[in-house]
This record gives C-alpha cells, structure tokens and sequence, in this order.
C-alpha cells in the first residue's frame, strides 16, 4: 500500500531522481533535492550500486558528485563499476578510509587521542570538498566509517547531526550506505542515523532472494511492501509490486469457447474472460494438457493467448502436446500462441509479474496461462502468505484488461477432494476444475468435475475423462450411479470399491 504524500511539506520540495526509475517509483517520485538518505542492508546486496546509480545519474543531468569513499580504493571502485556499466569516472573522490601506511608505519600518539585526530581529519576533509567543490550530489559509502573514529555513541550522534545539518545547509542530497550484520534481522536493525535521514532503503538478503523496501520518506511517503531485487549485468535492477488500479474498463464476463462441445457444457459454457479459472489435480493426472486444449480452443477461433511454464520446456511442452494432438507449433507459427519459459530461481514474482503485465498491454491477448503454480511459489521462495498477494494482484490486473486467466495447481492427494487449491488462493479463483483419480473394480480413472463457478451455471457432477494419443482431451460423460468421490472413497449402487 502507497502512502499519501503531506501536501503541507510538498509544495517547496524539488524531486530528483535516485537513478534508477524503478526506485524513483516506491519513492514516489525520486529523492528529495537537498536531504539525507540511508540506504543499508547486509553485505552483498547492493547498496554500493545504488549509490553508485545515483551519482551517475547527476553526473548524466551534468552535476557535480562527489564519491566519500572509506572501504575501497578509487581504482578499484571504478573498476567495479565499470564492470557493471555504471560511469562515474568524472566524481570527485574523497578517500576517507585508513592508508597502507597505518599498516606499514609505526605510528603512536603518546599524548592526542586517535579519535580525536582521526575525526578532527574527517571533518575538515569533507568540509573541504563540499565548499570547493559545492557539489549537488554526494554519496557516503560507508557513513560507519565516521563511527568507527569516534569515541561513543554520543559523540557519534552528535557528528551525524553536525554533519546532515551542514549538507543541508549547502543544499546537497546526500545517500549514505550503512552494512549491518548477517543474522542481525535484516529488516529492523537501528541506529542514529536512521532516525536523523530523511528517508530510508532497506535492502534484504533471504537464501538466495534480495528484496528492498522503503520504510520511510518523510513528508512524501512511500510505496509500502517489501520488492524483487535482482544485480544484473548493467547494475540494479528492481522490480516494484504489480499492483491494481482502479479502472474504467466494462467488465466482460464473455465466455471463451474451449473448443470441445463436452467441455463447454460441464463448464456452462466456457471459462469466462475478465476471469481467473484454476485447474487442479495431483500430479501427472493432465491439468496442463487440459489447459493447453483450452488454449488451444481459444486460438482455434482466431483468439490470441500467452502461456508461462514453470514447470517444463517450452520444448517439451510443445513436444507432449503435439503427440496428443495439440499443434502447438502450428499455433505459435500462426502468432496465435506466445509461449514463455519462466526460471524461478532465477526471476522474481515481482520480476514475472511486470514481464507478464507489460506483455498483455503489448499483445492483448484473450486468455494468460501460468502453468505451475508451484514453481511461481518457488520464486517466492515458498513464502506461501506472499504468494497470495502477489497473485491477487497480478490477477486483478489481468482481469481489468478483460482477460481470461488459467492457472494450474497441484493437489497433494491422488484421490480425493482434499483441498480446493494447494494454498490459501481458492478465493481468487472465480471457477475451479478439479481433476482427480477413481478407483471402480479395481481400475483406476479419471475425474473431472467443476467445484466453483461464480459467473454462471454448470454440470456439477464429476465426468470421465482420458487424455488419448492423437487426440487429447476425451470427456466420456458422468460417472452415474457413483458416490464419494471427493471424499476419495467412491463406491457405485452396489457398496464400497
């Protein structure tokens, strides 16, 4: 959830931007010229960058920047940005940080503190840099290199203070980068200069997945949430929650035709544009051959769709249709079908999400397919409470555009109608086909039967179905006289099975 920006301490400020566009966004709006910003986080996750992004975007606007810099040498960060394509050769550098000689040397101060020689040198250097070089930006990177010289907390706070109160006196935008520690809890570690900035980036690192969120922009607000992260080849890359916008779009609930007569009628119809429809069962049962029939269907009517596999190749996908019967090559040379294979160790939900929604407003497809809504938890890293966020949005999104959407789920049970969905997402659904296993006389078939459909009737009873070479998707009718089904004990007339 955004919040409001304070139109009371609005209408002095100037907005500049962080240098990167995604970030300007949960900003609402970019930093704000001539205040303060933490950006911290713990070791690996990027803080550098996006300072580094920030003064290459002043110096692009023809600013003059300046790099405080305590942890590397001038080289070195050069050359580490460079590495990413990030140009900040033109900023002026201030080095703050311990020479070789404090390790070589012998030195000792008999009679002055250390602190008080070190601090007193720090001050009067960035002193100096700000007034002759009166620069627009300046990043800090680290700000703990200033408490590393101080003799506590107090005297800390109080050289914070000086020093925010003099970059804003010179009208300078200042981001400071802070490290905290592994294992610290990434999302509420504090300190002084916390409380003192104008604004704060927090950057986290859970297993393998980096995220950011920013808990505060004072006077502006903020986009709320926690956002994918990802460090790419050309620098951050962030990808902001896919969030739903009030729209003005009729709502279209026209049914899509699935394109087999049988299926229609168990559906009452179709699935429903403006809709999302899951189709859930237990594994190796069909539900993506049965969505690729309705794909299919669609296509067959000069429909466009788009479909996402989480769970296999577009190679073998396309090669598992087309011996059942599905020309999906046929399809994809006719531009009716768009096929995407989605990695998600390697992409974010958020990252999916924007690929997904930029994708619709480009093609306008008539129905989305998101096969395997196991591997899109994956790229939540199982987090099953944001899981449910995400796909709300996305969804809504997409259902705004007039879209149907088709997702695929995997049941835990072999038999049985345990669960509606394998998550807390039935409630986002607008129609559920359940597929499931029967044993009768000791064979084992297949179920089909429609749990849920909010935008009209259907054939409530659970049907045969089998998924046949050459031919794909055969619904041979309702299992009469069959009862429990979804209770996974189904007997007929004459007692249990």
């Amino acid at each position: 959830m955004s919040e409001e920006p304070d139109s009371s301490q609005s209408d002095d400020i100037t907005q500049i931007s962080s240098g990167l566009g995604e970030l300007d966004e949960l900003l609402n709006g970019g930093f704000v010229r001539g205040r303060t910003y933490l950006v911290q986080g713990v070791s690996g996750t990027g803080k550098s960058m996006i300072g580094q992004h920030f003064l290459e975007a002043g110096l692009a606007n023809e600013e003059t920047v300046v790099y405080i810099h305590g942890e590397e040498s001038r080289e070195d960060i050069l050359t580490n940005a460079r590495q990413i394509g990030i140009d900040i050769a033109d900023a002026e550098f201030l080095d703050i940080g311990p020479g070789s000689d404090f390790f070589a040397e012998d030195i000792s101060y008999e009679l002055v503190d250390t602190a008080d020689v070190e601090n007193e040198r720090f001050t009067k250097d960035i002193k100096e840099v700000i007034e002759t070089v009166n620069p627009e930006r300046v990043l800090i990177d680290p700000i703990t290199q200033l408490q590393y010289v101080e003799r506590d907390e107090y005297q800390y706070r109080k050289r914070l203070q000086s020093l925010i109160r003099f970059l804003r006196d010179h009208q300078v935008t200042t981001v400071a980068t802070r490290t905290v520690a592994k294992g610290s809890g990434n999302e509420s570690v504090y300190d002084d200069f916390e409380s003192l900035s104008d604004g704060v980036v927090k950057l986290i690192l859970a297993e393998s997945e980096r995220r950011i969120t920013v808990p505060k922009h004072r006077g502006l607000g903020q986009v709320d949430g926690t956002h994918g992260l990802e460090i790419r080849q050309q620098g951050v890359e962030i990808y902001p929650q896919t969030l739903p916008e009030h729209t003005d779009r009729a709502f279209d609930p026209t049914s899509l035709s699935t394109g087999d007569d049988a299926f229609d009628e168990l559906l009452g119809g179709g699935i429903e544009r403006s809709a999302v429809s899951f189709i859930s069962g237990p594994t190796g049962i069909g539900k993506s051959t049965i969505a690729a029939s309705i794909l299919h269907g669609i296509a067959e009517q000069d429909g466009h769709v788009l479909a996402y596999l989480f769970e296999e190749s577009i190679e073998q996908f396309t090669y598992r249709c087309e011996n059942l019967g599905i020309p999906i090559g046929d399809l994809r040379e006719a531009g009716l079908l768009d096929l995407t294979e989605v990695e998600p160790l390697v992409q974010s939900a958020e990252e999916f999400g924007q690929q997904v929604v930029s994708e619709v407003e480009t093609h306008e497809p008539d129905a989305v397919l998101i096969d395997g809504l196991a591997g899109y938890q994956l790229s939540l890293q199982g987090d099953s409470q944001r899981l449910v966020s995400r796909l709300h949005g996305l969804t809504r999104i997409l259902k705004n555009q007039g879209v149907g959407v088709l997702i695929t789920d995997q049941a835990d049970e072999i038999t049985g109608v345990p669960n509606a969905t394998s998550t807390d997402t039935s409630y986002i659904a607008d129609t559920i086909v359940y597929l499931t296993y029967v044993e009768l006389d000791g064979e084992l078939a297949r179920a089909i039967g429609v749990l849920k459909k909010r935008l009209g009737g259907f054939d409530n009873r659970f049907h045969r179905f089998s998924i046949v070479d050459g031919s794909g998707l055969q619904i041979e009718g309702p299992f009469d006289g069959v009862h429990g089904i979804m209770a996974g004990t189904a007997f007929d007339n004459s007692g249990p099975s």
